[in-house]
């Protein structure tokens, strides 16, 4: 598969992934149909409990893979199967190759199989000379139009009837109705001549049993049966994260894989294999069964202490389903061979460098993804850890640099933007946001209006607006981020205005700077860790109950992140530790600590919907919270569709890919507008940004506050 050799060429690619109005409407709608759906397949079970079980049985599996595969061949051989290992991908296909010349094979059919895809596998028996047939039906379409999946469960879901109608009345050479039935059985009766006539079966594997020495295949339909029962050789190609201890060990995963994959509770055919079994096609009246493992760099990752987690992955695609880039452009433009976010990272192990570098660069770091994921793994610290790796084998770009260096230097990086305000006034024309825009921006920011930078940053004010407690019940640090900071002061302030006369002594430790999350989604995971290192030490917790944030990105990455920074260095693990145990987020604190009632507010009724950011409802947890909030304010909830999916921010990346920015924006805003309101509420200045310069651009007239800012607007005169 062709990559694009660099951002500008990939973005190329993007933009015409976004003009295909089939592509947008297809995954959409399978988008809203997909969270439905699993949420009723899993309703009444223990969804996180299942999800530490599976990732603590995979991450035995993972940490004894050479182990598991002696047993696995050992037994597996006793009956019948013939296993071989092979230690590349190249090596996989030839092996395979080998196999049918000494069999005599000529004609091959094949189940879906992803890790087939990986190795290139039709392509070098093609090349061999051997004819080669893809029955699973969605895989069977793209090998007609010489493509890969766009997904690796539905691999035809960017297809419509009427694509798929054109392509089988030039294959058949009759015309052909748009019917969904009818092109199903033409696919049927294409396909069943190939399984009569075949000689090889190719199927890959879900899981690898190493105490019985049998496999597993789980698929919707019934293809996958013929293709290892019907033809006398049957090559199962399996990567060695699928071997797996004991039967138990596979239930507990496919109690999980329907449910994470399409919102089934169980799939429609598993399919158990052990040993050379009967076969009539055969002239010794036994199937020649092969198992060929793949390793390809998987027993480097299991060596890996960041990476091995990947290995973890059972290809449910459910990471996809719930991206939000994914769901604009499809498969194609979001990955090499596999796609979603465990593509991003597998196509730089697997498929080298390259293939990876624009790719991993298009990760919003919503957390969707971890959110769904069946085997608990980190998906956008991994992809983060990937792009830094490749920064770091690459170089940075100059603007990188440039950015990066700033950020290491609090005081640098203030008086950047101390300057930046003052040059900031010919684009301004007196208002809150910059009415002209350099050229270099005009174009591609042009789909929302970007802010000023304030007049005076919230740290210039905090002695005049800092509240003089005798007898505090809390104290509490503020930290504020770039944006409270310098852009949006009065957020802040309405904060400290919520939390005035309520027993909480305040304080603004000026040494504080960028949270680090910036430097980190540019892949510079070194300057994340040095600002990381510089806020700690400039915030002392031990001198606090609480390290309060206005940001839910900063409170999330100061929480999260941050451990995993300094959590090893053994002069400041205790108290990066205790830092981040007592950062907390401003819902979360007037909710569960202040506790507000009702009474404290004189709310006036106001139609108001909220959008819930990534890093609060995903990074945090926090979701009842605000909502509840805005109850008790006395405003009037009006619940938006998709509330808590990505705005389209991202910090840098609405900068670095702004149509795909663009375009998720519109979306929210268009369910914002849907739901009737005057008042857009939410936690973060990242996506008030976004939201409010997208509102002011469109000019509908709904207002964008801070929770923190429709809070203090109604609360209630204290005596």
């Amino acid at each position: 598969m062709q990559t694009a050799r660099d951002v500008k060429e990939y973005r190329e690619e993007l933009r015409r992934a976004l003009d295909n109005d089939f592509l947008r409407q297809a995954m959409d709608s399978f988008a809203v149909a997909y969270r439905a759906g699993r949420a009723k397949a899993f309703d009444g079970m223990d969804v996180d409990g299942l999800i530490r079980e599976i990732a603590q049985a995979k991450d035995d599996s993972i940490s004894r893979l050479d182990e598991l595969y002696d047993e696995f061949k050992r037994n597996a051989e006793a009956a019948g199967t013939k296993v071989h290992l092979a230690k590349t991908a190249d090596e996989a296909n030839q092996i395979i190759t080998d196999i049918a010349a000494a069999a005599g094979v000529k004609q091959i059919i094949k189940s879906k199989s992803m890790t087939s895809e990986e190795t290139q596998l039709n392509r070098h028996l093609e090349a061999g000379g051997y004819e080669v047939t893809e029955t699973d039906l969605g895989e069977f379409i793209i090998q007609l139009r010489h493509e890969g999946p766009t997904h690796m469960v539905l691999p035809a879901i960017h297809l419509s009837r009427y694509q798929v109608a054109d392509l089988f009345t030039e294959v058949t050479r009759q015309k052909q109705d748009v019917d969904i039935e009818r092109l199903v059985k033409v696919a049927r009766r294409e396909l069943r001549p190939k399984f009569a006539a075949a000689d090889m079966g190719i199927s890959g594997a879900n899981f690898a049993i190493a105490r019985t020495g049998a496999i597993a295949l789980v698929t919707n339909e019934g293809n996958g049966r013929l293709v290892t029962t019907l033809p006398r050789v049957h090559v199962a190609l399996v990567g060695l994260d699928k071997l797996t201890p004991t039967l138990s060990d596979a239930l507990r995963i496919i109690k999980a894989l329907p449910r994470n994959a399409t919102g089934q509770a169980i799939t429609s055919y598993v399919t158990w294999i052990t040993g050379a079994n009967e076969c009539a096609a055969s002239p010794t009246g036994k199937k020649e069964m092969h198992v060929v493992f793949l390793d390809n760099g998987r027993r480097a990752l299991a060596n890996d202490p960041k990476f091995a987690q990947v290995l973890r992955c059972v290809r449910c695609g459910a990471c996809a389903n719930v991206c939000p880039i994914y769901r604009m452009v499809g498969g194609h433009q979001y990955g090499h061979i596999y796609i979603g976010a465990i593509g991003l990272i597998l196509t730089y192990f697997f498929h080298g460098r390259d293939k990876a570098k624009n790719l991993v660069q298009n990760c919003i770091s919503c957390g969707a993804c971890k959110s769904v994921c069946t085997a608990g793994i980190d998906l956008p610290e991994l992809i983060k850890a990937v792009h830094a790796r490749i920064q770091d084998e690459t170089g940075s770009s100059l603007s990188n640099t440039l950015l990066a260096q700033a950020l290491k230097s609090r005081r640098l990086f203030h008086v950047l933007l101390r300057s930046a305000k003052l040059l900031q006034k010919p684009l301004t024309g007196g208002g809150p946001y910059l009415r002209h825009l350099p050229h270099m921006l005009a174009k591609d920011q042009s789909f929302r209006a970007l802010p000023a930078l304030a007049d005076k940053p919230f740290r210039d004010t905090w002695e005049e607006i800092r509240p003089r407690v005798l007898n505090p019940k809390w104290r509490v640090a503020l930290f504020s981020g770039c944006l409270h900071d310098f852009v949006f002061p009065e957020q802040l302030n309405a904060a400290v205005r919520v939390m005035a006369g309520r027993d909480v002594a305040l304080d603004f430790p000026l040494e504080q700077s960028c949270c680090g999350l910036p430097a980190l989604m540019m892949g510079e995971a070194a300057v994340a860790r040095d600002v990381a290192r510089q806020n700690v030490m400039a915030i002392d917790p031990a001198k606090f109950d609480y390290i309060l944030t206005t940001c839910a990105s900063c409170a999330s990455h100061l929480k999260k992140a941050y451990p995993t920074f300094l959590g090893h260095d053994p002069q400041l693990a205790a108290r990066v530790a205790e830092f981040s145990a007592k950062v907390i987020d401003f819902s979360s604190f007037v909710q569960d600590v202040l506790k507000l009632e009702q009474a404290d507010f004189i709310g006036d009724g106001k139609k108001t919907a909220y959008h819930s950011p990534c890093h609060l409802c995903r990074g945090l947890g926090v979701v009842a919270a605000p909502r509840e909030l805005i109850g008790k304010a006395g405003l009037d909830y009006r619940r938006s569709e998709e509330e808590d999916v990505c705005c389209g921010f991202g910090g840098t990346y609405s900068t670095k890919f702004p149509e795909l920015s663009a375009e998720i924006l519109k979306k929210k805003l268009d369910h914002v507008v849907q739901s009737g309101a005057e008042l857009l509420v939410t936690d973060c200045p990242g996506c008030i940004l976004q939201l409010r310069g997208g509102l002011e651009r469109r000019g509908d007239g709904i207002k964008v506050q801070h929770i923190a800012e429709a809070l203090a607007d109604v609360l209630a005169k204290q005596d």
